[in-house]
């Protein structure tokens, strides 16, 4: 499993690189606070994933990284190579990143 770390992806954010966020919580969860990602429930992963770009690298996220890794292996398995886990989720965002940023 490919991994970023959140200092790579605020990076990747600041050079303007060309990725896809995907945020495997639920709505609930996305709504109290995001990195702007997509929205994309763990249990809807495989049925949009017409809506997971193949050209681009996609960052899975959830709250701490175990959702977000359960998320990748499924899309690997379905032919995906371009998948990469935020390592610790938002929780690592808020802590390293964005301590303002409302977590739970």
């Amino acid at each position: 499993m490919k991994e970023i770390s959140v200092s790579e992806l605020k990076q990747w954010q600041d050079e303007g690189k060309e990725f896809q966020l995907i945020d495997v919580r639920e709505p609930f969860e996305y709504e109290m606070s995001n990195l702007g990602g997509q929205n994309i429930p763990l249990a809807n992963v495989l049925l949009e994933k017409d809506k997971i770009s193949k050209d681009i690298p996609v960052v899975m996220q959830c709250r701490s990284g175990a959702r977000s890794a359960a998320a990748l292996n499924q899309l690997e398995q379905n032919g995906y190579t371009n998948v990469y886990n935020l390592k610790g989720g938002i929780l690592a965002w808020a802590a390293e990143i964005d301590p303002e940023l409302s977590v739970y």
